[in-house]
């Protein structure tokens, strides 16, 4: 929604800009595409070591059973 309510701001300040933002978008979409695969796989990356280095602390702070 917000986006929306920015292209509405952007066609009624310079809507020739508007316009040529919502022609490229479809385009320029699809090439930004790998970019966010490997950022979705470099966060689960950084997931996996804070998890392997907070494993020990984790294992030495719970409470026996």
């Amino acid at each position: 929604m917000v986006k929306f309510l920015l292209w509405c701001i952007l066609l009624v300040v310079c809507w020739l800009l508007a316009l040529m933002a919502l022609v490229l978008y479809p385009i320029v979409w699809p090439l930004l595409l790998p970019f966010r695969i490997l950022g979705i796989a470099a966060e689960g990356v950084f997931e996996l070591l804070k998890a392997v280095l907070f494993l020990p602390a984790r294992m030495l702070s719970s409470k026996p059973a």
